[in-house]
């Protein structure tokens, strides 16, 4: 399984940025997905996540109304849109998947779930 995230980069604070996630070596259909960040000196958070069908979505309180996570099966990408960002926002971002053994398709929180993980992208935002 590989994951391979891009378009991070340098932005002013109050701008926006897309990140991108495709997945390969998985039925992506199945997979429950999330974003993380780790700013220097600090544990990895989770950002966001989606579940398989894309119609559950969890945000962390500090990127809520913000950040939006989706999902296109077709093109095994995972999506994370970043507006109105702010230096706090600087950190590594990493996109990971799981794969939910069960009927019950939702969102997961918590990193030590997720099965594979991306090279990830760096966010700087300048204030």
């Amino acid at each position: 399984v590989q994951l391979q995230a891009s378009g991070g980069g340098l932005v002013q604070a109050g701008g926006s940025l897309r990140l991108s996630c495709v997945a390969s070596g998985v039925t992506f259909a199945r997979e429950t997905l999330g974003w993380f960040r780790q700013a220097t000196g600090k544990e990895r958070i989770i950002v966001a996540s989606i579940n398989r069908s894309g119609n559950s979505v969890y945000y962390a309180d500090s990127v809520k109304g913000r950040f939006t996570i989706s999902r296109d099966n077709a093109k095994n990408t995972v999506y994370l849109e970043m507006n109105s960002l702010k230096p706090e926002d600087t950190a590594f971002y990493t996109c990971a998947g799981a794969r939910l053994y069960t009927n019950t398709d939702t969102y997961i929180k918590e990193p030590i779930r997720y099965d594979y993980w991306g090279q990830g992208t760096q966010v700087t935002v300048s204030s």
